[in-house]
């Protein structure tokens, strides 16, 4: 699958004069998520169409828990001329974190540690370990989202509308809407809640929707004729921690998570949620906090979607997560209905800055190195254990030189490409 990387050549062999090549302009979006995920996207055609015609050039999937989608994600990107990078996205927990209520990423559950793995390359096939690892998180989430849906059917069914709904028949709405093959499709609550407001719909005519969804969920509700306004109710009133179908997660730790990411040959990568939170979680406030946290944790990689973030604050922490010497990235998840723009935005909707923005192009071009790199048996921004590559005196020299080797190999790409 990844023999496009080989056509590009070694490094050494990648050579495009100045001027001509190494100038060539990028804009990447690190970290999308594609059907059969929840995702803003009806197809992967559409995502990467979408991508092409917004000037994005480098593009990151980072779905949950199946990569059967990464080949159909591919080939949209080689014949868009768009760098594909290849990711995924875990959910973690951290007992200690969790029993003394310190919130990591997630505002609303202490101990939850959602954690990326950039630039995978060992995920076909995947070593023995590695499917031992994604096995125990695919069962856990199956087991507890059908858990979930048993609960939606009880508070529907006492609410007054008969809804019925199995786990399998969830499943095959997916592979219907997105013409995806069922057994590399694995729910989320957003699935679940999505699936539980169309059937909802057809049982209930808009002129008795308020009514019923108000008695369903014992609150108040506006917007009831709005799917993605009933899909965040059902969400919001009845899935999450407190409510009536609350289903507790069984998740794998934060090492567990980590040697799955390095048993595939990937860059750790920390999410940062900063103010994308109304208030702010522990373990990110103040940031040199969560600068010494992530450093005695291993992790030297950080990713922020600039749409949840005010300016000013996004600029504090990418200015100090990289002057202590990370990798910084950006992206847009597009893991909720909306389909705003591909090319990450501030949350006002304005422009990165230039300063800014040329620190997650470095670090896409250190994502895109990596890549490079472990494709062809070499030693990348991490080696094969997770431990920066030891050929450099220290981390900034280190980001630099992997990501000159990474600019070089997406300008190589574009001009074969593009």
């Amino acid at each position: 699958m990844l023999e496009w990387i080989k056509e590009l050549g070694s490094f050494e062999q990648i050579d495009i004069e100045e001027g001509k090549g190494l100038l060539k302009p990028i804009t990447p979006n690190g970290h999308i998520h594609l059907p059969p995920n929840f995702s803003a996207f009806e197809t992967v055609e559409q995502a990467v169409k979408l991508a092409h015609s917004q000037g994005v050039n480098v593009l990151g999937l980072s779905n949950y828990y199946d990569f059967a989608v990464y080949e159909d994600f591919q080939q949209h990107c080689l014949a868009k001329g768009i760098f594909p990078l290849y990711g995924l996205e875990i959910i973690a927990m951290e007992d200690q974190l969790k029993q003394t209520g310190i919130r990591i990423n997630d505002p609303a559950n202490p101990g939850k540690f959602y954690i990326c793995g950039k630039a995978i390359t060992r995920f076909q096939p995947m070593s023995q370990k590695a499917k031992s690892l994604i096995d125990i998180i695919r069962q856990n989430d199956i087991e507890r989202i059908a858990k979930m849906i048993e609960k939606l059917n009880k508070v529907f069914d006492v609410g007054g509308v008969e809804i019925g709904l199995t786990y399998d028949d969830i499943v095959d709405g997916v592979v219907r809407r997105h013409c995806y093959k069922r057994e590399g499709v694995y729910l989320q609550e957003r699935h679940v809640a999505q699936a539980f407001q169309e059937a909802f719909f057809t049982r209930i005519q808009a002129d008795s929707r308020k009514k019923s969804l108000e008695t369903i969920l014992d609150t108040s509700c506006e917007n009831c004729d709005s799917p993605i306004e009933v899909q965040n109710a059902i969400r919001s009133n009845l899935l999450k921690a407190g409510k009536a179908c609350f289903v507790e997660e069984s998740f794998v730790s934060l090492d567990q998570a980590k040697q799955l990411i390095n048993e595939l040959a990937g860059v750790v990568c920390y999410p940062v949620l900063a103010d994308g939170s109304a208030k702010r979680c522990e373990y990110e406030t103040p940031v040199e906090k969560l600068i010494d946290s992530l450093t005695s944790s291993g992790i030297y990689m950080v990713e922020f979607i600039p749409l949840r973030n005010n300016k000013d604050v996004m600029e504090e922490y990418v200015l100090a997560l990289r002057q202590a010497g990370f990798v910084v990235t950006a992206g847009t998840e597009h893991n909720t209905p909306d389909l705003v723009s591909l090319v990450p935005k501030r949350k006002d909707g304005t422009e990165i800055p230039k300063h800014i923005q040329e620190i997650f192009i470095e670090g896409a071009c250190v994502v895109a190195a990596h890549q490079f790199l472990t494709a062809q048996r070499q030693c990348g921004f991490l080696d094969h254990d997770g431990k920066p590559n030891s050929a450099y005196s220290s981390a900034d020299d280190r980001i630099k030189a992997i990501s000159a080797v990474g600019r070089k190999a997406i300008n190589s790409y574009l001009h074969k490409y593009a």
